[in-house]
């Protein structure tokens, strides 16, 4: 069993910026490496923890034998990690999915590459019980610490109970949890089954709502547990949202950070008013007016304009902008300037030669 070293788990817990790796593609939609590799620098560039590389914004089709690109992506990333020698933790997470042999498998795949966690997708196994499920994490988790994550059913998700959570988060080598089921009732499920197990203090809690992301960042999650309090926060996030404008991202954690500390009322009424602000940036990229359809090539539409993508291109070709989102991109572009970090990516760029 590979285990988080103290280093990187201290980093985990006090939280960090984890941004969702897009996949580069060339026209024809076979890998632009160079725009992969770039990606990642950027990242590092940034000021992110860390990087979720092979998940859900990566594309799932790179698992097809067809596509076959699950494993190089993992390389490319590893490779430009090792290159930068970055004096500072940095934690590689990558995504995980598929029946227990497969998901075992990946777990092995990544560990070659040295990442450091599974961010382990509970998608596709909806005829599977919690049991069943539950099972799963203990194989993944006896090879790779685990970053368990709730998706949501919209996107190929499920709901889970209370009484999976708290089983769940009682699985040794279970070191972190990413709630994005998009949904409150299902958030405080997740929070209030962490804090009464009996390794509350030992997991990270990370927002993957990308709806709510400030929000969930700021709440004390409050409980009276047999006569004690306890408390539980979201420390940091790993989101597709924050694939873009990532400097942005790292600023607004620390604003919060300092927030938490000091508790003055008008910095958390600025932090609330820009929070809905993202959101409504969130709304005109995720796409939810048409069900999420174009979530990826809306991450990517905003990576384009800043040069860091050459295209939207996907590997599925019916992902596309959905009628409307172009503009709404626009129109979140032209309300919200001081939320992309357009400036930062146009020096990145003349520096990365």
């Amino acid at each position: 069993m590979h285990i988080l070293n103290p280093i990187l788990k201290k980093h985990l817990l006090n939280g960090t910026v984890f941004p969702a790796h897009p996949l580069a593609l060339k026209e024809d939609r076979t890998l632009d490496e160079n725009k992969q590799r770039q990606l990642s620098r950027y990242y590092m560039a940034s000021g992110a923890g860390g990087i979720a590389v092979g998940v859900h914004s990566t594309q799932f089709e790179i698992r097809d034998p067809e596509v076959n690109l699950y494993e190089t992506v993992l390389k490319l990333a590893a490779e430009e990690i090792e290159k930068a020698n970055l004096e500072r933790p940095f934690i590689k997470i990558a995504g995980i999915c598929g029946p227990t042999e497969q998901a075992k498998s990946e777990a092995e795949l990544a560990l070659k590459y040295g990442y450091d966690m599974g961010l382990l997708s509970m998608g596709g196994l909806q005829t599977w019980s919690e049991d069943e499920i539950l099972e799963r994490v203990r194989a993944v988790a006896a090879i790779i610490p685990v970053f368990g994550f709730y998706l949501q059913p919209s996107v190929g998700g499920r709901i889970f109970s209370y009484d999976f959570w708290l089983q769940f988060a009682e699985i040794p080598n279970v070191e972190a949890i990413k709630c994005a089921s998009f949904n409150r009732y299902q958030t405080l499920d997740v929070m209030r089954a962490v804090s009464n197990s009996s390794r509350c203090e030992e997991i990270a809690m990370y927002t993957g709502n990308d709806d709510n992301i400030v929000a969930d960042l700021l709440t004390t999650y409050q409980f009276n547990l047999n006569g004690k309090t306890v408390n539980k926060e979201f420390v940091g996030g790993l989101l597709g949202h924050w694939a873009v404008w990532t400097n942005k991202a790292v600023s607004l954690l620390a604003e919060i950070k300092a927030y938490k500390a000091n508790r003055t009322a008008a910095a958390a009424d600025d932090l609330l008013t820009r929070g809905i602000e993202i959101t409504d940036v969130n709304a005109a990229m995720f796409d939810p007016a048409n069900h999420f359809h174009g979530c990826i090539p809306g991450i990517h539409e905003i990576l384009r304009r800043q040069g860091l993508l050459n295209g939207i291109w996907c590997l599925n070709p019916n992902e596309k902008l959905s009628v409307g989102q172009n503009e709404e991109l626009d129109r979140i572009y032209a309300a919200y300037s001081h939320l992309n970090d357009d400036e930062f990516v146009k020096e990145f760029l003349a520096q990365d030669q």
